[in-house]
């Protein structure tokens, strides 16, 4: 069944009341609310936010849309049949500061958005500085936020194909919405020009340079002071070389990241749950050495991570089966570490791991958790926007905490059956919630054909290789879409018509349609696809089903302002 949009079951408005905004199924957990305009937007995230639903863990408003989540499919289906109870009070627009933005015009796009819009490049120029620019709300990374000036006087479609690394500071255009990009990450907007101003701090008192409601000036320059530190986020552990109860890092394999499950509930600045890729394997490491599931542990993507400890540990390995090999302090004797079991390392010792023989990634914990720390509540990585501790380098010390007062676990079975590479691997889905923006050849494309995940696949998202024979995902409507927010396992089309699966560090908004989501039962199996891996989606009817509708879906939905 298609997402939606779906009005209130039995909504009745009466004497010129707001219509309830329609409801777009997101996958199970969460959905969009389709509110029309920025002003119905800004009014429902207020109330949304001041009064949440029951499990509700975060609301995210965006140009048109709220995206609201819960924790649970139950949780969100009682919200969604309790929308049209619920009657936000009028709110009024916040008065911001004013920043001014130097930026200097030589971005590779420049020549394009002429032609796009007609102008000489000059004439971009003076229509980006010769207007004020409003910060309308914030999503997709740390720091950015999308701006909208009166008239919008450079409206241009984004890239064809995004980009999977724009350059920190860049300054561009998608839609009618100007942004500069606060680090490196994966992006399809139009690059005009580069600036120094640093969007995104989190040593300031407020780590958000621009918040809603503030203006924003642009202002042409031949030259910076300074470039924009494309690595200068991130955490970097310190080497506590007094610490005696640690692990030290003796090489970092391929990458090795600190997760633990996220910090929810930050979608507003920008700031994605992030935590274990595999949730289900990393909860397994922590049960396994007697530690809360919430304990810090490291995901070793590829395995080659070598420790060795000061003190007295307990460890357990989950995720991607690998085999790994302790060597005790004087170098002459190994034995071999059990998988999915708990097990001791002395004052000394030397733990080796292997590449997994199969799947991605692979969790260490140790009892006490790897105690670094917090930032913003969570001790999670997030490679898109480096918050939190960066990936681990050779020398590095990681503090262990206070042993908790439980027993280590028993030996299981692996908490996520990692695909062995024989077979096509089989994800669940649910159809939305921009499904109807596209054929209804490609919805059965989307399921009847096998997709290879393609090389360039991360934390982010998976991303598959190009289809052979052109079967690739169709719209049915031209026009682009107004940037929204997205959930864990969205299946997100460019207009490559190549579907990107988002992971745990995907970006907070996007600007292309999601076709359907995966299933989050199934996410942790996403989570551990090898390049190459052969995959099909399958519609999971019964879990995508939403609440009963009397109101058949509407053909022309709102808010696609963009």
């Amino acid at each position: 069944m298609s997402s939606g949009p779906f009005p209130a079951e039995g909504h009745r408005p009466s004497g010129g009341a707001p219509a309830s905004p329609a409801v777009r199924w997101a996958g199970t957990k969460a959905f969009l609310l389709d509110c029309g305009s920025l002003p119905e937007v800004t009014r429902w995230h207020a109330h949304l936010a001041a009064h949440p639903f029951p499990g509700q863990t975060d609301v995210l408003a965006a140009a048109a849309t709220v995206l609201v989540s819960f924790v649970s499919a139950r949780a969100a289906r009682a919200a969604a049949d309790a929308i049209d109870s619920v009657h936000p009070a009028a709110s009024a627009e916040a008065q911001g500061k004013t920043v001014e933005i130097p930026v200097v015009y030589d971005g590779e796009d420049l020549a394009e958005v002429a032609r796009l819009t007609g102008l000489s490049e000059q004439g971009v120029v003076d229509a980006h500085t010769g207007t004020a620019w409003t910060a309308a709300f914030g999503g997709f990374a740390p720091g950015f936020v999308y701006l909208v000036a009166p008239g919008d006087p450079l409206d241009v479609p984004r890239r064809d194909t995004p980009r999977t690394a724009v350059p920190a500071g860049s300054v561009a255009l998608a839609g009618t919405f100007s942004a500069v990009y606060p680090r490196r990450s994966p992006g399809g907007w139009q690059l005009i020009g580069r600036t120094d101003a640093v969007l995104w701090d989190e040593t300031r008192e407020s780590p958000t340079l621009i918040r809603p409601g503030d203006t924003v000036q642009y202002r042409a320059v031949r030259e910076l002071v300074s470039v924009a530190d494309d690595d200068a986020a991130g955490a970097v552990i310190a080497p506590e070389t007094a610490a005696p109860h640690a692990l030290t890092v003796d090489h970092p394999g391929t990458q090795t990241l600190v997760q633990d499950l996220g910090r929810p509930g930050l979608g507003d600045l920008g700031v994605v749950a992030s935590g274990a890729a595999d949730r289900p394997s990393a909860a397994q490491a922590n049960q396994l050495v007697g530690n809360p599931e919430d304990r810090a542990v490291l995901e070793v993507l590829l395995g080659g991570l070598s420790l060795t400890t000061r003190g007295h540990h307990v460890l357990a390995l989950a995720g991607a089966p690998v085999t790994a090999t302790i060597t005790d302090a004087s170098g002459e004797h190994t034995r071999s570490a059990p998988f999915c079991a708990p097990f001791a390392l002395y004052d000394g010792e030397r733990l080796t791991l292997d590449t997994p023989v199969a799947g991605l990634r692979c969790y260490v914990a140790v009892r006490g958790g790897v105690d670094v720390p917090e930032v913003l509540g969570s001790r999670s990585s997030d490679v898109m926007s480096g918050i939190g501790p960066r990936p681990l380098a050779a020398g590095e010390n990681l503090p262990v905490g206070a042993a908790p007062r439980r027993a280590v676990g028993l030996p299981e079975a692996p908490a996520t059956p990692v695909p062995d590479g024989d077979g096509a691997v089989s994800l669940r889905i649910s159809l939305g919630p921009r499904d109807d923006w596209f054929t209804a050849g490609s919805l059965a494309v989307l399921t009847g054909r096998t997709w290879r995940v393609g090389s360039d696949s991360n934390r982010v998202g998976v991303r598959f290789e190009e289809p052979a024979g052109g079967q690739r995902l169709e719209r049915a409507r031209p026009e682009e879409l107004a940037s929204e927010g997205v959930a864990a396992g969205s299946l997100q089309v460019p207009h490559s018509g190549v579907p990107v699966l988002f992971l745990a560090d995907h970006p907070v908004t996007g600007g292309y349609p999601v076709i359907a989501v995966v299933a989050p039962e199934d996410l942790p199996l996403a989570a551990q696809l090898a390049p190459g891996a052969a995959v099909c989606f399958v519609r999971d009817d019964d879990a995508a089903e939403p609440p009963v509708r009397e109101t058949s879906p509407s053909d022309t939905p709102s808010g696609d302002t963009a």
